[in-house]
């Protein structure tokens, strides 16, 4: 377990009062016993000590666990998006391209940033799969500008008939990619040993996932209605035997 430094969140600063130290202190250690073991099972005692803290701390600065947990994602997505600012150096008038290029590697970014602490990441993971009520603050403050952003560039890709549906997927395919790099991080460095979605690697795989989704995008452009798979685009009919109809057969070296 690594030492706890109120540093984590770039205070207190020199010269800060004792109280606002042992603020930032039960702020980092709350990260990180909520990243382990989820807001359910921490425990403000546990917290407390990894903090140096006395239990009574948690209620004079934050009224309850509920409060130091809201204010630990705050604290959280405030340090990602100044670290990051959503524009990413670029403007409203830049080409489309460039701003979903930008939204993306900003994206990749925060998600494999090694500078933050650790438990960052890990404990909005944790939120995403497993929400509390303090789930609704985060969409809106810190989730829901940046949704609002991509997707006003999705529709500009799409064009002016695109529909609210297929923005909205077009935008969630673009997150998506992203996610999945990150989630399947551990999977992909055995299945290709050396890969590294860090530096140079961030850097290609934002133009990649920055190129394929401008290309599906594109290639939707103009079209009306809901979204639906082209019959013509489902492939040749596969006729099975009854035995290959059955669960669990697997055809092709595919998976079941």
């Amino acid at each position: 377990m690594s030492a706890i430094s109120p540093n984590d969140f770039g205070l207190p600063a020199p010269g800060t009062t004792l109280e606002e130290s042992t603020r930032a202190k039960l702020i980092t250690a709350a990260g990180e016993v909520f990243a382990e073991v989820g807001f359910r099972d921490a425990t403000v005692r546990e917290i407390c000590a990894r903090a140096g803290a006395n239990l009574a701390a948690v209620n004079y600065h934050f009224r309850d666990k509920l409060g130091l947990y809201r204010e630990v994602l705050a604290c959280a997505g405030r340090e990602a998006v100044t670290k990051y600012p959503p524009g990413a150096g670029v403007t409203e008038s830049s080409p489309v391209a460039d701003r979903l290029g930008a939204f993306v590697s900003n994206y990749l970014k925060r998600l494999f940033d090694q500078g933050r602490p650790a438990w960052h990441g890990k404990l909005m993971c944790r939120e995403m799969i497993d929400p509390t009520e303090v789930l609704d603050d985060l969409t809106e403050s810190f989730i829901r500008p940046q949704y609002q952003r991509l997707c006003g560039i999705v529709r500009e890709v799409l064009g002016s008939s695109a529909t609210e549906e297929r923005v909205r997927l077009g935008a969630a395919s673009v997150v998506g990619q992203c996610l999945f790099y990150k989630h399947a991080a551990a999977v992909l460095a055995r299945l290709e040993p050396g890969w590294d979605p860090t530096g140079e690697g961030r850097d290609r795989l934002a133009e990649h996932i920055t190129g394929f989704a401008l290309a599906g995008l594109e290639g939707m452009r103009g079209r009306e209605g809901s979204v639906a798979v082209r019959p013509e685009a489902s492939g040749p009919r596969v006729d099975l035997s009854p035995a290959e109809r059955s669960p669990g057969v697997v055809r092709d070296g595919g998976m079941p």
